[in-house]
């Protein structure tokens, strides 16, 4: 996907209040942006490092820029979490994920669990209902992997109970984890920042439900799905 609109450049001052960051333009100028990254973004946030911001579309108030990207020593990192369910959204619909090419209609933010909406229902001649939720991968773990979540997660406990929910009544159920930057030669869960969350995924992944992990690739204003990442799971035997 082309991200439509002007970007704004200018360098890293802080992140405050979770959803405001502070950059400034090359001439110098202060700008608060529109933070759309509800994890401690850990690991992503250097000061003085490089930082695109989209103009906000149809937004009111002072913000007039979201935050996109953040330039590290690897790379391009994207931040604006809002885009993930997008570029996912993208290479489902064009057939680019070999696990679920298989499937022709997509849906996205369908009803279903306990007052839930799924990100993408997946539906085809033949096959059982996939269910899909999508995740925003950027902490970077000290063995080279990349993790999730960044913090703890309440919402993602609850995805993992729906996910699982659904595969006991015969549906297909799959974790999509978004890698959203070039660290890392492996994903697994972020232990260190959510225990409970990492035992749950474990739980989740024996009962059924389907982890991939997929990297962005990066190339501002485009950004899209590129190669799987191998999932490796505690006692699992993934990847």
């Amino acid at each position: 996907m082309k991200i439509p609109t002007p970007l704004a450049e200018g360098r890293f001052v802080a992140r405050y209040r979770r959803f405001f960051m502070e950059i400034r333009l090359e001439d110098g100028t202060p700008l608060t942006v529109h933070c759309a990254n509800s994890g401690s973004m850990e690991g992503c946030l250097e000061p003085g490092a490089r930082v695109l911001a989209s103009e906000k579309q149809g937004g009111r108030g002072r913000l007039t820029h979201v935050a996109e990207w953040i330039r590290l020593a690897d790379g391009w990192v994207g931040i604006n979490t809002h885009r993930t369910n997008q570029i996912a959204g993208e290479a489902l619909r064009q057939g680019l994920l070999p696990e679920l090419a298989s499937y022709r209609a997509v849906r996205a933010e369908v009803p279903y669990g306990r007052s839930s909406r799924v990100d993408f229902l997946l539906s085809g001649p033949g096959l059982p209902e996939c269910y899909v939720e999508v995740k925003n991968a950027t902490w970077p773990g000290p063995d080279g992997a990349i993790a999730f979540p960044d913090a703890v997660t309440e919402r993602g406990l609850k995805h993992l109970r729906e996910l699982t929910a659904m595969v006991r009544r015969g549906h297909r159920a799959v974790l999509l984890f978004v890698a959203n930057r070039a660290w890392g030669d492996h994903f697994r869960a972020c232990h260190e920042r959510d225990p409970v969350y990492a035992r749950a995924l474990a739980a989740a992944a024996r009962e059924g439900v389907e982890l991939l992990c997929y990297r962005t690739r990066i190339h501002p204003p485009d950004v899209s799905l590129a190669g799987p990442v191998p999932v490796r799971l505690a006692g699992m035997g993934r990847g």
